[in-house]
């Protein structure tokens, strides 16, 4: 559960509205509510678009790395 954690930290420090990151990733904002909120963990692809979107590690955004 620490992705879903940490990319709601990180989307809120960078004033990103759960939309807007969904644009950015070309996905449904349902999916980033269902990454935030549950279980569920983006393709390693998206994750790789997320960490680029944050300037920081997939280990930092799985939560093996110190954010």
């Amino acid at each position: 559960m620490k992705f879903g954690k940490t990319l709601k930290e990180m989307r809120k420090e960078r004033e990103l509205t759960q939309m807007q990151l969904a644009k950015k990733l070309n996905v449904t904002d349902t999916s980033i509510r269902d990454w935030e909120n549950r279980s569920i963990r983006p393709s390693f692809e998206i994750l790789c678009e997320i960490a680029k979107i944050f300037d920081v590690t997939v280990g930092q955004l799985l939560g093996v790395e110190e954010y």
